[in-house]
């Protein structure tokens, strides 16, 4: 016999408040959508198996009705995920495993834009019958991670390299615009900021960002660029990290993403997922800011700094530091980091344990955690209109999420719900002061985790 799935109380409620007019029709569905009930019932309806290799990334169409996936057996798949059925499987015509595919909003899904570990950028274009014509838009020098597509456009995009180019591509020229090379802020043994991460704001899009191997996120400014090349478009408008970690020779970052109200989600290597918003920015010019505190890795003691003229860093202060996201294995990178939610009520990321991880933006914590893959999750990306996740990583499928668990899933054992140690390496990144004092409010125990 099988069980009744159980009602929250809260969807009771609001199913109330709609009927008499105190919720409106949109808020009620919102509301439904971001239910931490949906969250919890989150399971694997569909595998979807085409790809001989790794898959690299998956991406929503804009309407959310189809699934594109590359992989490093060089192809491109379409895919109606509800169905599990492949719409189409081409080539892309790169010479090296793809790293990034999607597709072009208001294009009837008949544009998509690649990028691959060969650098160079390609569009695909579905012809009748299925036939597929690609051609060559743009080249960088090495690996050519990510791309970013200006919301609701089918023509404009933006793409960066491992070189530090980042460059923007019209599809109605075929024209690639090299905007920049990015450098590294503060004095390096390398002359371009090797870039992985890039990501256009869907509320100003003439915002977009891009991170790499530094601790910055930066933005930058279209409106800015002289077409003419009578300026330089190589500064940005504002610099984005906390405060703690500027400065700090070994970070990088991992995942980026920017909210539909134009909050900053990054995630930083053997670190945390940090959420800044408009307020937390550095400016054009972040030299001024410093670490005032540096916590020792190896001894687990805390050092001032020894520049007696250092004011305290912004998020060294009671509660006045940039919220983060905690909870995942210390040692694996964090993937893919993306928002989740129709007004992004959670964020979610995939691990190199092998695991999703879903958060409550508000409240920080741990709401979910997926084991989604043998080895590692290199990608998530959240359905634009409804509780539906798609990942994808070493194994050679890829994996729908959708709420049709029968009970609600509870947390593993193993999820880290203590703070660090202060011997942990993370606490000289990742703990602001008033996280400090949880330790010596409640010490920990000897031989804890």
């Amino acid at each position: 016999m099988r069980k009744r799935a159980r009602t929250s109380l809260s969807a009771l409620v609001n199913v109330w408040k709609r009927e008499v007019g105190e919720i409106s029709t949109r808020n009620f569905a919102d509301s439904l959508t971001a239910s931490e009930d949906l969250v919890l019932r989150l399971d694997v309806s569909r595998k979807l198996k085409e790809h001989r290799g790794r898959v690299n990334t998956v991406s929503f169409s804009a309407d959310g009705d189809i699934l594109v996936s590359s992989s490093n057996d060089r192809k491109v798949t379409l895919w109606d995920w509800e169905t599990g059925k492949t719409v189409l499987s081409f080539h892309s015509g790169h010479d090296d495993y793809v790293s990034q595919a999607k597709i072009m909003p208001h294009t009837d899904d008949r544009s998509t834009v690649t990028c691959a570990a060969d650098g160079q950028v390609r569009r695909a274009q579905i012809l009748e019958r299925g036939y597929v014509s690609t051609n060559l838009l743009a080249k960088h020098q090495g690996l050519a991670p990510k791309l970013a597509i200006e919301p609701g456009s089918p023509n404009i995009f933006y793409t960066c390299g491992y070189d530090g180019l980042v460059q923007h591509i019209d599809l109605r020229t075929e024209k690639a615009t090299e905007l920049f090379t990015c450098r590294p802020f503060w004095p390096r043994n390398y002359t371009s900021l090797t870039l992985s991460e890039i990501a256009v704001d869907p509320r100003n899009p003439y915002f977009f960002a891009v991170a790499g191997a530094d601790e910055f996120a930066r933005i930058f400014d279209m409106r800015k660029y002289s077409w003419d090349g009578s300026a330089d478009f190589g500064q940005p408008v504002d610099y984005f990290c906390p405060s703690h970690l500027v400065g700090i020779q070994d970070v990088g970052i991992t995942g980026l993403s920017i909210s539909d109200r134009s909050e900053l989600l990054v995630s930083y290597f053997e670190e945390v997922i940090y959420l800044l918003t408009k307020d937390m920015g550095l400016g054009p010019d972040p030299s001024p800011i410093s670490p005032s505190l540096v916590y020792d890795s190896y001894e687990g003691e805390m050092d001032l700094d020894d520049r007696s003229d250092a004011s305290p860093p912004l998020d060294a202060g009671l509660n006045f530091g940039p919220p983060f996201y905690m909870g995942h294995k210390y040692g694996e990178e964090l993937n893919g980091v993306t928002f989740f939610g129709p007004r992004c009520e959670y964020i979610a990321g995939g691990s190199d344990c092998g695991r999703i991880y879903i958060w409550n933006k508000k409240s920080r914590e741990v709401v979910r955690v997926m084991e989604a893959d043998r080895q590692c999750v290199s990608y998530v990306v959240s359905h634009p209109h409804t509780t539906v996740l798609a990942s994808c990583g070493m194994e050679p499928d890829t994996k729908i999420w959708t709420p049709k668990a029968l009970d609600r899933a509870i947390l593993p054992t193993d999820v880290e719900k203590r703070r660090p140690k202060l011997s942990d390496p993370r606490i000289r990144y990742a703990t602001p002061w008033d996280e400090m004092c949880y330790f010596f409010s409640e010490p920990l125990e000897v031989g804890d985790a």
